[in-house]
């Protein structure tokens, strides 16, 4: 069943300026719009290394939400576990600038508690198969409660980021329960209520090191856009993986690509440093793109081989 992803989809409705971004005015440019959503992100950035993950969410009962199924499955996902609901989806509205960062943005998300009706019926059959558990941390709590307590159960690792920080902030108890929490410099900043946004790599390592450890969260990441990312554990390690320099289109969906690159790497053996490794080069293949399609690539160029 490989790793199991939990949380929402969208469609990701996305404007490029093609010149410098004028606020409150008229920008020519382009407009895609795509399949989207943290969980469905890395649930196929996990299929593009050819390792057939498991996804647990719910799409329209439309022919959009049908693309969205036959993409996935195309990918190797399993998706059998995937609800048809009207309004199952939820939208992403926004706007990027001409050097690909997002100025404006607006998002409508999908009621997701039909996924806790899964997890009642079939919970118990997905977990003890699972390689690993992969969830949005901020879906709601009722159906995050229900993955921790099967995860425990069943003893799985569970490996969580975050859509809203503002919501996570109230999940800390989950979050010291998770097996690796990654999110971005800002919403670290939001977590340990402080400002990291002049800090450099080796600032932020430093700090992280010693939130860890009080917060009690076992493993942590934090992703720094151009400036790599920093990681550090509650027994003392911590470190700095650098970005790998890349032409920027589109900043979109590189973070859930690193998430699913550190998901890959711990689920089958590798330590946090070279979970990291394999997390940047994943991002570094999606930011160059409009459409957010990545490359695949064979599990054995990471060294990473499969649970049977």
């Amino acid at each position: 069943m490989g790793i199991v992803a939990i949380g929402a989809i969208f469609v990701d409705i996305k404007g490029y300026s093609l010149s410098t971004y004028i606020p409150g005015g008229r920008n020519v440019g382009a407009i895609d719009t795509i399949h989207g959503g943290v969980t469905r992100n890395l649930t196929e950035d996990i299929a593009n290394l050819e390792l057939k993950p498991t996804l647990l969410s719910i799409v329209d009962d439309t022919p959009l939400g049908e693309d969205v199924l036959k993409k996935l499955k195309r990918h190797k996902v399993d998706t059998r576990y995937i609800q048809k609901i009207k309004g199952g989806m939820g939208t992403w509205l926004a706007v990027f600038d001409h050097a690909g960062d997002v100025v404006a943005s607006v998002s409508s998300r999908p009621d997701l508690m039909p996924i806790l009706d899964v997890l009642e019926q079939h919970g118990d059959e997905i977990f003890s198969q699972a390689d690993s558990i992969a969830i949005e941390i901020d879906i709601e709590k009722e159906i995050v409660k229900k993955v921790f307590q099967l995860a425990q159960k069943h003893n799985k690792a569970v490996y969580s980021l975050v859509s809203n920080m503002s919501i996570a902030v109230q999940r800390r108890d989950f979050i010291k329960s998770t097996s690796c929490f990654v999110c971005n410099q800002q919403e670290a900043g939001i977590y340990f209520s402080e400002d990291y946004s002049d800090f450099t790599p080796e600032q932020m390592r430093e700090v992280l090191a010693d939130r860890v450890k009080t917060s009690r969260i076992p493993k942590m990441v934090v992703t720094m856009g151009e400036k790599g990312s920093v990681y550090a554990t509650s027994e003392g390690e911590s470190g700095m993986i650098p970005a790998i320099k890349t032409d920027v289109i589109d900043t979109t969906g590189c973070g859930d690509a690193f998430f699913a690159g550190v998901c890959v790497g711990l689920t089958y053996g590798k330590t946090l440093k070279e979970a990291c490794v394999i997390g940047t080069r994943l991002a570094s293949s999606v930011i160059n793109t409009h459409e957010n399609v990545n490359p695949r690539f064979l599990p054995e160029e990471f060294g990473i081989q499969a649970k049977d």
